[in-house]
């Protein structure tokens, strides 16, 4: 199994702004003052086209779907939360925490890849488990390595442990499972989402360690990135705090990897940090702030991987 793509897929938003939905949780969201709904949805789309713009332009694969005003989706932006693709032609829809997120669910974004010449051979649907108050979300909530057939899970009020082992056994992943947590006004809170605090490479981990309070369950997780052979980058909480966790490595032109991050992350790294992630692959970053401060995700949960296989003619 490849631990990276170069097929992306992406959500441009239409009315992107703070979700008080997902707030409760979410701490990283904030409300921009003095800024009106239009003017934030506008510079959340002036972000979001040179995003695309930058990541074509190195040639990865990035298909554009519009988001669309029939349903009040602020967190469209977000697709990597509620959709999965794998290897084998399975996508796999997710039970999502907020209930206007569930409205992002939209099987024409299927029609979508299949016109691009992409297979979909079976959908596995997890989202039932929404009636009964469980939630996972996504590749937000579950970081993969897929190469070694490992999957990590901070669990959350987002991320059940039961629905995760299910997703493992489906999938035939082995579960790593532990607990993370950020500081929130003096208090020590569940981060919402892993790929907040963790990223996987093909040859390296970006993770806050510092947020596994747990030192048993902190060995375990770095032991298990080290057996298989990663470099891992540690990050501290105040470069959590600016999405450096918030990372995914993808595929471009000539088979040249790139490590897609936003500008406050990259801002936020040492050049001790850079250099180390220089020596597997690119950096690209892009400008997110009003996206990263409104809607409390960054470059990685903007972006849904795609690994299905390619129709044969």
């Amino acid at each position: 199994m490849n631990q990276t793509t170069n097929a992306i897929l992406m959500i441009r938003p239409v009315a992107f702004r703070m979700n008080e939905q997902t707030a409760v949780n979410n701490y990283y969201q904030k409300v921009l003052d003095g800024l009106l709904p239009a003017t934030v949805n506008a510079k959340a789309q002036q972000e979001f086209d040179a995003f695309v713009a930058q990541l074509r332009a190195v040639g990865i694969q990035v298909i554009v779907v519009e988001d669309t005003t029939d349903t009040d989706t602020p967190d469209s932006i977000f697709p990597n939360n509620w959709i999965s693709f794998h290897e084998n032609g399975d996508v796999v829809l997710y039970p999502m925490f907020a209930e206007n997120r569930r409205l992002e669910r939209r099987e024409d974004i299927l029609d979508v890849l299949e016109d691009e010449g992409f297979v979909v051979n079976e959908i596995m649907d997890y989202t039932s488990a929404e009636t009964e108050g469980y939630y996972l979300e996504g590749t937000g909530s579950i970081v993969l390595d897929r190469e070694n057939g490992k999957a990590y899970c901070a669990l959350s009020p987002r991320a059940d442990e039961e629905l995760f082992i299910e997703f493992c056994e489906d999938f035939e992943y082995t579960p790593v499972i532990f607990e993370a947590f950020q500081t929130v006004a003096d208090e020590r809170k569940l981060i919402y989402h892993t790929n907040v605090m963790m990223c996987i490479g093909d040859t390296f981990a970006v993770i806050c360690a510092d947020c596994i309070d747990d030192k048993k369950e902190r060995k375990m997780v770095l032991d298990s990135l080290r057996g298989d052979e990663k470099e891992i980058i540690l990050i501290t909480e105040a470069q959590l705090n600016n999405f450096a966790g918030n990372m995914l490595e993808v595929i471009g032109a000539n088979e040249r990897r790139y490590l897609v991050m936003s500008a406050s992350a990259y801002q936020s790294l040492t050049k001790k940090q850079i250099a180390q992630l220089e020596e597997h692959l690119t950096i690209l970053k892009a400008n997110l702030d009003t996206i990263e401060a409104c809607g409390g995700g960054s470059a990685r949960c903007m972006m849904a991987e795609i690994f299905l296989p390619m129709a044969t003619v």
